[in-house]
Formats: structure tokens, C-alpha cells, sequence
């Protein structure tokens, strides 16, 4: 919830939405001149007088809705993830197997990732370079977790179904996350490659990888 919808009296329903939808709007605006200026420039020559310059806006309309650039980079990083999850886990939720789910989860992020190349490179940007007060990394180890143990949970689940050999889940899903990540770089540097055969490559490569030898051969046999 905004600032500005908070502070409505509880009896102006409508002035209330009608600040949230432009507020919101204006928001989603300053966000998607920032996603563009992060791909096509890169994090450092992404300032907020050039994100105001591609928007249209004047800088102090930014800072009326964003703290600063730390706050704008987290928005970004927060939207793009959020976008990601509602794309692939239904397609990954709805699969009965594990293998499917595996397969699943692969596919469409190739999918997402043909219509959003410039959120995720300015993800990338982001990732790679906000910093923290101390010069640390914003995002590090700890954020890298719940992506890995989202895939830890597939893999856990065709272990205890007798789908999938006995394997260490998170050395699998840390591989297969970096065949991912790999896959995305190739593509960019190389527009006209394939990128759902591509996936369609990976998905077989670790079906094969994981598939137990014989019925009934899991994690716990």
C-alpha cells in the first residue's frame, strides 16, 4: 500500500483508489524506464536524471516516490523475481511428476525469458553490482538460497517418489540453475539461437542425469 492510499479518510473510496492508480502507474512508469536504462547501459551510467530523461519526468518526480537509486534497484529486483514465479510455478505446480516438473520449470523459463530479455539483464545488473554500506554485495549467497532450495525440492520429491537416483538435490539444483543461467548469457550474445531447443536440450540432459536405473530406486533405497 502506498503512502498517499494510507492517509485517505476511510469515507473517500474513490479519491482513494484514484490516487493509488496513478501513483501506482507513475511507479510502474519510473520502473520500466529504469529496467530499460539498466539493459542498454548497465548499472553504473544508470543514474536517476537518466532514468527521469527516458521517463519524461523530472528527477524530483522519482524522489518523490523512490528513496533513492538503492530503493529503485530493490523494486526492480523484487518485480522481476515476483514476474518469474508467477510465470513458471504454475506451469512447474501443475505437472504430477517430478520429472515433469523438472522439464516444466526448465521450458518455461526459456519461455519467460524470450519475452523479458531486458528485465532480466537489468536483474543481472542489479545483482552483480548494488552494494551495501559496508561494500558488501545487496544480493548474495543468501538470496542465491531460495532459488536453490526451490529446486532442492523437486529433486527431494522424485527421490522420495522412486523417479529420480540418489543424488545430492542441491548439487543438481545448482547445476541445473547455472545451465540455466548460461543459457540465458549464450542467448544474449547470440539473438538467433534457439533458445526452446535449447531448453528442450537441457531438459533431456537432465532427465537422463536424474532418472533412477530401475523401479523404486530413490534417495532412501
Amino acid at each position: 500500500m502506498c503512502y498517499f492510499q494510507a492517509i485517505q479518510p476511510k469515507n473517500r473510496p474513490v479519491v482513494q483508489k484514484r490516487a493509488s492508480f496513478i501513483e501506482e502507474a507513475r511507479r510502474a512508469q519510473i520502473v520500466e524506464s529504469a529496467v530499460e536504462s539498466l539493459s542498454e547501459l548497465g548499472h553504473a551510467n544508470t543514474s536517476l536524471a537518466r532514468v527521469a530523461e527516458r521517463a519524461g519526468i523530472s528527477k524530483s518526480v522519482i524522489s518523490y516516490h523512490f528513496a533513492g537509486k538503492t530503493e529503485l534497484m530493490e523494486q526492480i529486483v523484487e518485480e522481476v523475481y515476483l514476474d518469474i514465479a508467477r510465470f513458471v510455478l504454475p506451469r512447474t505446480e501443475e505437472e504430477p511428476t517430478a520429472t515433469g516438473a523438472l522439464r516444466a520449470s526448465i521450458r518455461s523459463v526459456a519461455e519467460y525469458m524470450r519475452d523479458h530479455r531486458a528485465q532480466l539483464l537489468a536483474l543481472g545488473e542489479v545483482l552483480r553490482n548494488l552494494r551495501g554500506s559496508e561494500g558488501e554485495r545487496r544480493y548474495d549467497a543468501p538470496f542465491d538460497e531460495q532459488v536453490y532450495e526451490g529446486r532442492e525440492a523437486i529433486f527431494r520429491r522424485g527421490q522420495e517418489a522412486g523417479e529420480f537416483r540418489a543424488f545430492d538435490p542441491r548439487v543438481m539444483g545448482v547445476t541445473v540453475q547455472s545451465a540455466i543461467d548460461g543459457m540465458f548469457g549464450y542467448w544474449v550474445k547470440r539473438p538467433e539461437h534457439d533458445l526452446e531447443a535449447h531448453a528442450e536440450e537441457l531438459a533431456d540432459l537432465f532427465e537422463h542425469a536424474t532418472r533412477a536405473g530401475h523401479p523404486g530406486e530413490g534417495a532412501n533405497r
